[in-house]
């Protein structure tokens, strides 16, 4: 079943052969999906985390004209400027404030849900076993069988010296 013709293993490899010339099309031989692009790690990367205040790049590196013009403005005194102006120069370096970085997201709700979905669902299929799939205990389970169990060891006396039937007290009829 695994076998391979040798005119199907010689077509395998003449394609396997071919493919590292068609690697300059963007697009690939077998699969028909283009290549994705590689991202430059060598070139500096924008990033709001707490623990690095200032990012190695602005936030917005692509400035309107009325951005240019703030920026302009920047350079001279900073009481001239409004507060939507600092704000707006404050939201070109950077995408979020100490503030909304540290907000806490919902995103443990979803796990915990998830957590106790799986939950559940792991117990209507262990209750879906003892149900359908595990036979009944046996008799032997049972209390009165049990009971019927002890009183039989007694009589026969086991292991009367430092077992089971020591802890009975044959005279008064009860465990000591």
């Amino acid at each position: 079943m695994l076998r391979l013709t040798a005119g199907r293993l010689g077509s395998l490899l003449s394609r396997r052969a071919m493919a590292p010339l068609s690697i300059s099309n963007t697009r690939m031989a077998s699969h028909g999906h283009e290549v994705s692009e590689q991202a430059d790690m060598s070139v500096p990367l924008y990033w709001d985390r707490r623990d690095t205040p200032l990012p190695d790049r602005p936030y917005q590196d692509t400035l309107s004209d009325a951005d240019k013009s703030l920026k302009q403005k920047e350079k001279g005194p900073w009481n001239g400027l409004s507060n939507e102006e600092k704000l707006a120069l404050y939201r070109i370096m950077f995408k979020e404030t100490y503030a909304e970085m540290k907000k806490p997201s919902n995103e443990w709700k979803t796990v915990v849900g998830g957590i106790l979905f799986f939950i559940g669902i792991t117990g209507l299929v262990v209750l879906w076993q003892r149900i359908y799939v595990y036979p009944p205990p046996p008799h032997t389970f049972d209390e009165e069988w049990e009971a019927k169990q002890v009183k039989r060891m007694l009589d026969m006396r086991v292991n009367p010296v430092q077992g089971f039937s020591s802890k009975w007290d044959y005279e008064k009829g009860q465990w000591k």
